[in-house]
């Protein structure tokens, strides 16, 4: 009997061990991002405005706006998920519905997973000798645009056989046998069901996007511009790399640091924004009735 107690007592202690370590780490990153973010906005609110978000960079980038670099994210941004989310969706589509268990499936499926881990300066790296050297694109928003295309594209690819993987089989099934094809049940059954998860994944693509600066640093960025881009071979300013550059370039901290933070403010609230939508739509597609 004390036997049985004292073992009962060791295991509930190592519980509690447990259970303290995993709230203690989640409290230290709880922490740890209010004070980023506390910091962040205690620098930057002060010199967030409308003209602030309006005007382009002035003197240096010492005063001025951000205007060139919120449209540099937005086309940076969207163009790759217009890149990558047919193609993400395609993948998905013959992984999940159409490829037969085997050595191709599990190499494409191991090939994913594996691209999703590369590090974001890999992927700049390859976009500055394929796209802009090899395929002669030069340091230009549409390399950027492929180059971060094919960074999200797994995150594209496993949110959507995510969704895939979660429609009954039976839906399938139903429609098979009232005599539709395998290609009708997949464009008029299963795809409109994958819709918010094709949603999420989009979302999600355009958050890691927005946030990205090694991937478009030698691909598509340049310090300043006084123009607004009119041509995809032209190169773009974007938020995160002017932050970048704002950190390095030996400016006077107490010019550089307000521009600096509101700048990240922006970005921050556009990345939290998306990734808040990206939830919602999650949450509320989970609730739906199967």
């Amino acid at each position: 009997m004390n036997l049985s107690i004292t073992l009962r007592n060791r295991r509930t202690y190592k519980e509690y061990a447990g259970l303290f370590m995993i709230k203690s780490g989640a409290w230290i990153m709880v922490a740890l991002f209010l004070s980023s973010l506390g910091y962040i906005a205690y620098h930057g609110a002060g010199t967030l405005s409308p003209s602030f978000l309006s005007t382009f960079p002035e003197k240096m980038m010492e005063e001025g706006g951000i205007l060139p670099c919120i449209i540099g994210t937005a086309i940076l941004s969207i163009g790759a998920m217009a890149v990558a989310l047919p193609l993400g969706i395609a993948c998905a589509v013959w992984l999940n519905e159409y490829a037969k268990e085997g050595p191709l499936k599990k190499l494409i499926t191991l090939a994913v997973a594996n691209l999703a881990g590369v590090p974001s300066i890999v992927f700049g790296l390859f976009g500055l000798a394929f796209f802009v050297t090899v395929c002669g694109l030069g340091v230009s928003a549409i390399a950027g645009i492929l180059t971060l295309a094919v960074l999200t594209l797994p995150i594209v690819i496993n949110t959507v056989r995510e969704t895939l993987s979660q429609i009954p089989n039976s839906w399938r099934e139903s429609s098979l046998a009232l005599g539709a094809s395998k290609t009708q049940t997949v464009l008029r059954t299963v795809l409109p069901a994958a819709l918010p998860g094709i949603l999420t994944g989009a979302i999600l693509g355009l958050a890691r996007a927005a946030g990205e600066t090694s991937a478009i640093m030698f691909t598509a960025a340049v310090v300043s511009t006084t123009n607004l881009p009119n041509s995809p071979f032209a190169a773009v300013m974007s938020l995160p790399y002017h932050i970048y550059v704002l950190a390095t370039t030996g400016m006077n901290p107490d010019k550089a640091v307000p521009i600096q933070c509101a700048t990240a403010l922006v970005l921050l609230m556009t990345v939290f924004a998306l990734n808040l939508m990206a939830f919602y739509i999650r949450q509320k597609s989970s609730k739906r009735p199967a």
